[in-house]
């Protein structure tokens, strides 16, 4: 007996045993303590009345209903009895449980600890909860035999699941034999596991867009459990998806025409000329009097015609032909797999007798014709450069010869070589004497037109040939590499400019792709801050997406060094290139440029409102300014200030002018900025 009160004194829990009529056979110091008891109050002998009657907690009601407290409970009942009760900071907990033929045994704890680990959880799991049921997109997780073990209701509402498949323990396949008869399952089963494969391939996260039946496009991002099961988030992207496919068949396509560009041309090129041993052809077209007719009958008539022309290239292919338009009324036609010299040339003359027949544009009968240069693959060239280069010089032999006829590449034409060796050469001896002048065109507030900038654009004051269009010197210089000491002084000089204006007024430089090739650049632009006292910020440089597509990750360095001293940089001709949305994702752009392409479609073409209007939306949301380029009526300035651009530039507002008249420009009002037609 002595060993066992021994015991009882050092439990940690407290022990009362009373007998039948409640009266305490057994007790130990702890329950006291733990219960916060008077001196004397549990002591063996004495009641449980009196007991709950001095210590105020033992009435505090209990659990169950109809028990009001621990002692009634003892008074009335004859089960186990379970409380927990708050003494001070802490809380006990008291089991009563019955003994065999009368009595009771009473234990308490401390569980204050326990207690407070539970209300964090609760807590904790409160938060998760509120957390899931919030989230934008759905979220599921599965066990490893593909059993759901939760998901939230933004889950349920994407796939209109009802709630006895959201139950955990549903199958998986239930949830995507539902979905097939819902008409929202994925278009291809086996992709819905693809990315679960991909996951598993990597040990890590993967994701992928599942394209459904019913036409949205749902991004499941698959991430695996060392479990065996896997947790998946699903968004709806198909909004995002639908406007980078829209910008990306732009980027290859020409908006007017609808046919590839210049740069979907060169990759079906390339892949012509990776088969080797086969021949294939390249026809260069120009449109004869096209531009009488544009000059003569407007612009509009001009888009007509060339989507007419279009049409009549279409009707004369054959299978394996593609047709380009690399701009104005050129067309490019590819003819893959040509057997012979004599095909493309049957091809050609069927060309020319169809172009031969006049055009009816509007009613109105339209005569031009057209004029054709060949190259055939692999003799006239192994590159898509040297065909193209080669077809034009055979266009430009068939021009001079009278227009309305076709003519094959020989090596032997080599006028238009020497003519380009003879512009190189006075171009170097250009860049000696100094023969560049900087014109500036406006750029102007949408909401307010004011000027809030220039962009600087060379020109060239040919001593023989008077002003040399920059088309015709920029890819010069870019090809023989004058384009860094070209750009170098339209820097330098921009800045000089610049910096007697205003402090709101910035002037924007264009940088070619050699330029960053040199690792100079920075030094360069900061050399041309710092010697013409310009603010960094009022200088912006405008890039094209070409800058970063060869070694681009030398080429962002750059970048982030150049905008890292406050210099704010562009990206020029959005919309034109391949991966231009991709390149928003790496670098922080400033500016986006509308290409003027777009713009001059916009009251025309359905395609072109919706592509600037997407541009205009994802700068916005990136908190990146949009410029329309290119705005020449007050129709073109209505609908992009309607879609939201920030800023414009065009003929509209300004045409390219001497610096002579940029102080004058600032002082007038913007109605009245008007500059020459170079």
């Amino acid at each position: 007996m002595l060993s066992l009160l021994r015991a009882l004194e050092n439990m940690q829990q407290g022990v009362v045993l009373l007998d039948e009529d409640l009266q305490v056979l057994v007790c130990n110091a702890r329950a006291a303590e733990l219960l916060q008891a008077p001196k004397g109050a549990i002591e063996v002998g004495r009641s449980a009345v009196k007991i709950a009657a001095e210590i105020p907690a033992l009435s505090q009601p209990g659990p169950d209903e109809g028990a009001d407290n621990w002692l009634t409970h003892l008074l009335t009942r004859s089960s186990s009895f379970y409380q927990e009760i708050s003494i001070g900071n802490r809380t006990i907990s008291i089991n009563s449980t019955p003994l065999d033929g009368g009595g009771w045994l009473i234990s308490c704890e401390d569980i204050s600890v326990l207690t407070s680990l539970k209300r964090d959880l609760a807590a904790q799991n409160s938060r998760f909860e509120s957390a899931l049921a919030n989230m934008p997109h759905g979220l599921c997780m599965f066990d490893a035999e593909k059993r759901l073990l939760l998901c939230n209701s933004a889950y349920a509402r994407l796939y209109d699941l009802p709630e006895t498949l959201t139950r955990q323990g549903t199958p998986l396949i239930q949830i995507l034999d539902y979905r097939r008869t819902a008409g929202n399952e994925p278009v291809r089963q086996e992709a819905y596991f693809d990315v679960v494969v991909e996951a598993a391939l990597k040990g890590s996260a993967a994701s992928q867009n599942i394209p459904l039946s019913d036409g949205r496009v749902i991004k499941i991002t698959h991430n695996p459990m060392e479990s065996g099961g896997y947790v998946a988030t699903h968004e709806d992207c198909t909004e995002s998806v639908r406007a980078e496919e829209q910008i990306k068949h732009m980027a290859g396509h020409d908006p007017l025409t609808g046919l590839p560009n210049r740069m979907l041309l060169r990759e079906k090129i390339d892949r012509a000329l990776a088969h080797s041993g086969k021949m294939s052809a390249l026809l260069c077209l120009d449109l004869d009097h096209f531009k009488e007719v544009n000059d003569t009958m407007g612009h509009s008539v001009g888009d007509l015609l060339l989507r007419a022309a279009t049409d009549r290239l279409t009707n004369c292919m054959g299978e394996g032909n593609t047709i380009a338009r690399l701009g104005g009324d050129e067309f490019v036609v590819l003819q893959e797999n040509n057997q012979s010299r004599e095909s493309a040339s049957e091809l050609a003359q069927r060309l020319v007798d169809a172009f031969g027949q006049p055009f009816d544009i509007d009613g109105q009968p339209v005569h031009i014709g057209v004029s054709i240069g060949i190259a055939v693959a692999p003799d006239d060239g192994d590159t898509a450069d040297s065909l193209l280069r080669n077809a034009d010089t055979a266009l430009c032999k068939a021009k001079s010869n009278g227009r309305g006829n076709y003519c094959f590449f020989e090596p032997a034409m080599d006028a238009g070589i020497q003519k380009r060796r003879k512009l190189e050469v006075d171009f170097r001896q250009a860049i000696a004497s100094n023969q560049f002048e900087i014109y500036y065109q406006p750029q102007v507030n949408t909401e307010t037109e004011e000027v809030i900038g220039f962009e600087a654009l060379v020109r060239w004051h040919h001593p023989e040939r008077g002003l040399v269009s920059p088309a015709e010197f920029i890819p010069l210089a870019e090809e023989t590499g004058l384009i860094v000491p070209l750009g170098e002084w339209v820097l330098r000089q921009a800045c000089w400019d610049a910096a007697s204006w205003p402090g709101h007024v910035r002037v924007a430089v264009n940088l070619s792709p050699v330029q960053f090739r040199s690792h100079s650049l920075a030094h360069t632009v900061i050399s041309a801050l710092a010697d013409s006292g310009l603010s960094a910020g009022q200088l912006e440089l405008e890039i094209t997406e070409s800058v970063l597509l060869t070694d681009s990750e030398t080429a962002l360095a750059t970048l982030h060094h150049i905008k890292g001293l406050g210099v704010r940089i562009a990206m020029d001709d959005f919309g034109t290139g391949y991966s231009s949305l991709s390149y928003l994702r790496l670098f922080p752009f400033d500016k986006i440029k509308i290409d003027q392409s777009f713009i001059r479609e916009l009251g025309n073409s359905k395609d072109c409102a919706a592509i600037v209007k997407a541009v205009v939306d994802l700068g916005s949301s990136l908190g990146i300014t949009t410029t329309a380029e290119g705005v020449e009526t007050d129709d073109q300035r209505d609908r992009v200030r309607e879609h939201g651009c920030t800023e414009i530039q065009g003929y509209l507002f300004g045409k390219p002018l001497p610096l002579s008249h940029v102080e004058a420009l600032l002082r007038r009002p913007p109605a009245t900025i008007k500059g020459d037609n170079s």
